[in-house]
């Protein structure tokens, strides 16, 4: 990026409670171009968990930052992110989205590559030079760096970032709480979500710890919520706060009326349900005490980690990514993550309320879809209109959930990465 900008990306004055983005953030073809290079590859992305490759040999392979990346648990059970490059010509390895496979093979030329990256054969052997085989230039190539934290498996593209426990700082203890629901680990549910909105991805990332938005764009589903007692969790105090936790992670955390597998009863699931919460929850408190197993059970959490994982730990458990492929497009995945000991009737209702609410079919993704094309559109007028506005609750002790402390905490952090010192991004409203 050139240090000389026509116009800064962010304008913040503490004293005055300002803090504005450049709409020419979310429309900038530069823009775009310089956040390939500067936040993609140069952060720790999420590349799948570990439960969605159970047996030696499973694979999937994923795009990651525009990269093809296959995803494989090896013979001896260790798994491996490995460039989907024939290190031969180049072309594509494992032409398929999942599956089970002791080896794969190119099929330009035959050579074939074991579920750990190494060369095992090749057409025509007799031609390359002895020890040819043992040249690690021979296998795959792995990404430069992976690591997992409590099954979620990062990549980076950057060999020298931090260690993934650093990088996550203050994002790692909500991470613990989502998968201490139990002590037989977590799965993810078979089958994804998959879908594309016309806008910038930066929104969804506004969107995705915006407790503000709520109320008037999910309307009808609230109203819906409100409309019978069934859908009512009793005693449930609504509310809650959002928090900067380093590194551009942010988090919401507030109470909410709807039903949660685990472990919050709503009416509408019947004496049967209320005895299957109410085993879930004596299960959490045995093991976590009762002041934790009510965070755990009864609170919501809307998990941001920098620069595109949301962990939505709320009616059900979603674990979404999404990659810019244009300055104006986006796309979107999604899964379920669910506790492997789950019962049958609270795997139902896990996987009702996330397509209820959480599917590109359901009550709140559509709407969330419209909201950022229609910010979208309205940046046509970005050389006119120039700044968005997240200054509410700034310079609060304690932001609420409703303000916008975290789209900011995000906007930092990205600033940080474009503009690293001594340029910067950012200027004084009073300046």
């Amino acid at each position: 990026m050139n240090a000389e900008q026509p116009q800064p990306a962010l304008l913040v004055d503490p004293a005055q409670r300002i803090f504005k983005v450049a709409r020419r953030n979310f429309v900038d073809p530069e823009i775009f171009r310089a956040e390939k290079e500067m936040i993609f590859d140069r952060s720790w992305l999420y590349l799948g968990h570990s439960s969605e490759l159970p047996k030696p040999g499973d694979f999937i392979t994923r795009k990651v930052a525009g990269r093809g990346i296959l995803f494989t648990r090896d013979s001896k059970g260790q798994l491996r992110a490995l460039l989907n490059t024939c290190p031969h010509r180049g072309a594509q390895v494992c032409r398929e989205r999942k599956g089970n496979a002791k080896s794969f093979q190119c099929f330009y030329h035959g050579w074939v590559f074991g579920a750990d990256g190494k060369l095992r054969s090749q057409p025509g052997e007799a031609s390359y030079p002895e020890g040819f085989k043992g040249r690690d230039t021979s296998n795959m190539q792995p990404v430069p760096r992976f690591e997992t934290y409590r099954d979620f498996n990062f990549i980076s593209f950057d060999s020298n970032i931090m260690p993934l426990v650093d990088y996550l700082a203050g994002a790692k203890e909500y991470l613990d709480v989502i998968c201490d629901q139990t002590d037989a680990g977590m799965s993810i549910v078979a089958g994804s979500q998959e879908y594309s909105i016309r806008a910038n991805w930066k929104l969804l990332t506004e969107n995705s710890i915006d407790g503000y938005h709520a109320a008037t764009t999910h309307a009808t589903y609230f109203d819906i919520l409100m409309s019978s007692t069934d859908n009512l969790a009793t005693g449930m105090g609504a509310g809650g706060y959002g928090y900067d936790l380093g590194n551009g992670h942010a988090v919401l955390e507030y109470g909410a009326p709807w039903g949660r597998p685990v472990a919050q009863w709503i009416p509408g699931w019947g004496e049967a349900g209320k005895s299957e919460i109410g085993r879930i929850y004596d299960n959490l408190v045995a093991r976590h005490g009762q002041e934790r197993a009510d965070r755990i059970a009864r609170r919501n959490r809307n998990l941001f980690i920098f620069p595109n994982l949301v962990v939505n730990d709320i009616m059900a458990l979603t674990v979404r990514t999404y990659f810019p492929m244009a300055p104006d497009y986006m796309v979107i995945n999604a899964w379920a993550l669910a506790p492997n000991d789950e019962s049958a009737w609270a795997r139902k209702y896990r996987l009702n309320n996330f397509l209820e609410f959480l599917g590109p079919g359901g009550f709140a993704t559509p709407d969330d879809a419209e909201a950022l094309e229609h910010c979208q559109r309205g940046f046509e007028n970005s050389k006119e209109a120039l700044w968005n506005d997240i200054s509410k609750g700034m310079g609060k002790e304690k932001a609420q959930h409703d303000d916008e402390l975290q789209m900011r905490a995000f906007w930092t952090q990205w600033n940080k990465q474009m503009f690293p010192a001594p340029a910067s991004g950012i200027k004084s409203a009073a300046a």
